[in-house]
């Protein structure tokens, strides 16, 4: 009897074990992702890309459901994402609505990194608003700058952005950076938050406008050192986004 119930116990396990790395196997390859919002409830979706989905074929995008995208534009005071300015005129041209975005350094003054990304994306007619990028990079998450300190250089960017675009600018964060950083302020920006695990729920109770939910979906038309593509929604609907404020040269 022990012998048996030793070995049901090492099947146990080992069926456990193989079920687990099955599922493991599925998720890291994108087959099964952890989130997928509601189409009903959401049905606008987008994507954002940068130079590590390589050169796009803004087409074959468009017809996979994808409403809209934020390009990563530029990083720091002086970074230009390589492919920026071929994706930011293709996808124009292919009818989705496109907006870009910057990639915040800790370690640069705000008011020159809303100059490189001024320089670097002409504004036209219905075009998104800007995004900040405020997420951790290097040893960011275990040595965090002074919240006073990035505050600072965060409001001289986005008041930039704002003075050029006349548009208040779209602040992108990790739960994790917007507990840090945003949380209990700057209310009168739109949230654009990431949580590829679960619906993400922020620390003061506010409402988010843009969900990334994936970093692991597989799309077809591109084909960059990146097979994935990051996915996501807007809190709304279809009326709701097609109100949502773009960039209008008579105001």
């Amino acid at each position: 009897m022990k012998k048996k119930t030793v070995y049901f116990i090492v099947i146990g396990l080992c069926t456990v074990i193989l079920i687990g790395f099955l599922a493991f196997a599925l998720i890291w390859n994108g087959v099964i992702l952890l989130n997928n919002p509601s189409r009903t409830k959401y049905p606008v979706r987008g994507v954002d890309v940068s130079h590590y989905q390589g050169e796009i074929d803004w087409n074959v995008l468009a017809e996979q459901d994808v409403l809209f995208a934020f390009i990563k534009a530029t990083e720091g005071s002086t970074y230009i994402d390589e492919y920026f300015d071929y994706n930011y005129t293709s996808a124009k041209e292919s009818g989705i609505t496109v907006g870009a975005y910057h990639f915040f350094s800790y370690d640069s003054k705000g008011i020159t990194q809303a100059e490189n990304f001024i320089a670097n994306v002409e504004p036209f007619e219905g075009m998104l608003p800007p995004v900040i990028d405020l997420e951790f990079y290097g040893d960011k998450a275990k040595n965090p700058p002074e919240r006073e300190t990035v505050s600072k250089e965060l409001n001289d960017m986005l008041l930039a952005l704002e003075g050029y675009y006349g548009l208040k600018p779209i602040i992108y964060a990790t739960e994790a950076s917007y507990d840090l950083y945003l949380s209990g302020d700057y209310g009168e920006y739109d949230i654009w938050i990431r949580n590829v695990i679960a619906k993400p729920k922020l620390p003061d109770g506010r409402e988010w406008t843009f969900w990334q939910y994936t970093n692991r979906e597989i799309l077809e038309g591109y084909s960059g050192e990146e097979r994935f593509i990051d996915i996501n929604v807007f809190c709304g609907s279809k009326d709701e986004f097609d109100n949502y404020p773009r960039y209008s040269e008579n105001e």
